[in-house]
């Protein structure tokens, strides 16, 4: 034995936890090489500093993962080396370090999408998908390069861990070295507690909370470089128990209605009943719609959707709109609710169950019928059980188109075939009616029907050609809807649920990603036109309400974006883990309490931070954020959405 007890434990024990920080600097560096053109790094030196950062998240989710293997390897027992013992620490070892380090590799590819790293959300939306199996085998043959490099890392890694072993020794009971061993066992077993739990909260300060996701952001130049701070077994167990719904006191209620104004009354029109077709089209970003792009000056521009181009010619279109979160669920309650998503997305926190008034209770008590269309398998994104909360009256999915000889063998119903059964449907619906379809086609894995192979164009990125096929299955949709009888009497309006492939260098700058498609069009033109100012999602709501004449007080975060006078143009939304507010010349990153920063709303790559030089615009921009998150607390977590 030793002359100090277990020292080659001690030892092998070191060897393996730094073998796991040393897989986690290789997925850091590929998570990066994958999406070096959505990351801006300027240099080695840069992503070193960065990664030197990272290794305090990467203490806590390894530290985490390890736990049970670090206690079982320093437990003050006798039977630690023997060989079944060394084996099931092995098990333990690799079963769940290999499952936590999948999620990086996951992110190699869903960052293209989701523009952050992946937290417990994730497995929030796909609990909601009967064909779970059929996404994986997918994503495996799509991105079948992932797995390999996950195969190959996870096999270099057990010859590694094979490569230092413990022999087994024989403890001979004596009362002395007996003693000696049990009593340095015991405090180093509470040492290494102690310095796992350190580690895990950041530091040994009383004052010091755990770290977590935002505090990344103390230490990049951009927010996207925070992504390559964490790593996303991090970023999955921060939010596993947490709730980031909390109610926080920054403004009197007087400066809530003034500047917030969260229960709107419109009278600018007189009360019509038009019907309301809203489409919200599966990750139809800004970029991809020339109509959008015209004064974007970006070289060589190329468009993707010929038939809305020429149908914003009729229409109000907003060429600075964006989503107000960053998944689809999240764009059905900002669209339909005027409910946003930040942190932690609303539709699966604890408080959606609750009444909620929104366009479609508003609707309903004028007297309108109100439908719901989603071609993939009913309850998919959750947005069936959703739309029985607002109380939709009729959910259309796969189940009621009844045909799968149309289904795309991924999401749901090609978007083609089911705008027309959406189109033949609205015939059947008592008028006026209130009608949202959410189309499927455009989403990843990006395929088209075959017989249309080689009619829209390839483009650049894998989604163009899928956005070129939703606008046909839209102008099919068009020519059908204009020889229905209900179709002069109708408003249509569409808008991207949230962003996707990036391709042109003007949509990776972090204040252009999830910029959306959004546009108004009445057949009688009484809505044309090119709207510059910001605009969002949970405008649509009170915009509609206003064009319908709606004469009560309604709850609305947002504006209409046809006559509100007393609400200046905003756009709030949660992105690289803190709270961004456009409004006027500023965009302002919050931390949920205080400004963190300024930026002249033309610097949308985050390139000057104007802290610093505070004006009165901005005192009041950071007064509007304070606001606008204190209401939306205690109206959520009071259960006070329908008021």
């Amino acid at each position: 034995m030793n002359k100090i007890p277990r020292l080659n434990e001690y030892k092998v024990l070191l060897y393996r936890i730094l073998l796991v920080y040393c897989f986690y600097f290789l997925a850091r560096l590929l998570f990066f090489l994958y999406n070096t053109d959505l990351i801006q790094i300027n240099g080695v030196a840069e992503y070193l500093r960065l990664y030197y950062h990272g290794i305090a998240f990467d203490n806590t989710a390894i530290l985490y993962v390890n736990m049970l293997f670090i206690v079982f390897s320093a437990l003050p027992l006798v039977v630690n080396t023997r060989v079944g013992y060394q084996k099931f620490l092995f098990y333990l070892y690799f079963v769940t370090n290999l499952v936590a380090y999948a999620t990086n590799f996951v992110d190699f590819i869903y960052y293209r999408f989701n523009f952050g790293r992946s937290t417990i959300a994730m497995f929030d939306s796909l609990k909601n998908e009967s064909n779970k199996g059929l996404l994986f085998f997918n994503f495996l043959i799509h991105y079948w390069h992932v797995f390999v490099l996950f195969i190959l890392f996870s096999w270099l890694w057990i010859y590694l861990y094979k490569k230092v072993t413990l022999k087994h020794v024989v403890f001979r009971i004596d009362i002395v070295s007996g003693l000696k061993y049990f009593l340095f066992s015991t405090a180093m077993f509470l040492l290494i507690a102690t310095l796992t739990i350190g580690a895990i909260r950041g530091d040994f300060k009383k004052s010091t909370r755990p770290i977590n996701l935002i505090d990344a952001n103390r230490y990049v130049s951009n927010p996207a470089q925070a992504d390559v701070v964490l790593n996303t077994p991090f970023a999955i167990i921060r939010t596993m128990f947490s709730n980031s719904f909390k109610k926080v006191n920054l403004v009197s209620s007087a400066t809530i209605n003034s500047l917030v104004v969260p229960v709107k009354q419109y009278r600018n029109n007189p009360p019509t009943k038009p019907n309301i077709v809203i489409f919200i089209l599966e990750s139809n970003a800004k970029e991809y719609y020339g109509c959008l792009n015209k004064d974007m000056k970006i070289p060589n521009y190329k468009s993707y959707t010929p038939f809305v181009d020429s149908l914003a010619q009729h229409s109000l279109i907003f060429t600075n709109a964006y989503s107000n979160g960053y998944k689809s669920i999240h764009a059905v309650s900002s669209v339909l609710a005027g409910i946003p998503s930040f942190k932690d997305a609303f539709t699966s926190s604890p408080y959606p169950k609750q009444k909620t008034e929104s366009l479609v209770s508003a609707l309903e008590s004028e007297g309108y019928s109100t439908s719901f269309f989603h071609g993939a398998p009913n309850g998919s994104m959750g947005f069936l059980g959703y739309a029985n909360i607002l109380g939709v009256d009729k959910y259309y999915g796969k189940t009621e188109y009844n045909n799968d000889a149309d289904f795309d063998g991924v999401w749901g119903i090609w978007d083609e075939p089911f705008f027309q059964f959406f189109d033949a449907n609205l015939n059947t619906q008592k008028q006026p009616f209130l009608a949202t379809l959410f189309s499927v086609s455009s989403h990843e894995p990006y395929q088209i029907p075959a017989k249309y192979k080689g009619k829209f164009p390839e483009g650049n990125v894998n989604i163009h050609k899928c956005i070129g096929y939703t606008d046909y299955a839209l102008k099919q949709f068009f020519a059908k809807a204009k020889t229905q009888p209900w179709f002069k009497n109708t408003i249509f309006v569409m808008v991207g649920d949230h962003g996707n492939t990036i391709y042109y260098d003007e949509y990776k700058k972090e204040f252009n990603k999830n910029s959306v498609a959004m546009l108004i069009y009445d057949p009688n033109g009484k809505y044309v036109g090119v709207n510059k100012d910001w605009a969002q999602q949970i405008d649509i709501y009170p915009t509609i309400l206003d064009i319908v004449g709606y004469q009560k007080p309604f709850r609305s975060w947002g504006r209409s974006l046809v006559g509100d006078s007393k609400v200046k143009p905003f756009v709030v939304r949660y992105s690289a883990n803190m709270y961004q507010f456009f409004s006027g010349d500023y965009i302002c990153t919050f931390d949920g309490k205080k400004a963190i920063g300024f930026y002249a709303k033309d610097d949308k790559a985050l390139q000057n931070n104007l802290i610093g030089q505070r004006n009165a615009e901005m005192n009041l921009l950071e007064t509007l954020c304070k606001a606008f998150i204190q209401d939306y607390m205690e109206r959520v977590m009071d259960k006070r959405l329908d008021k």
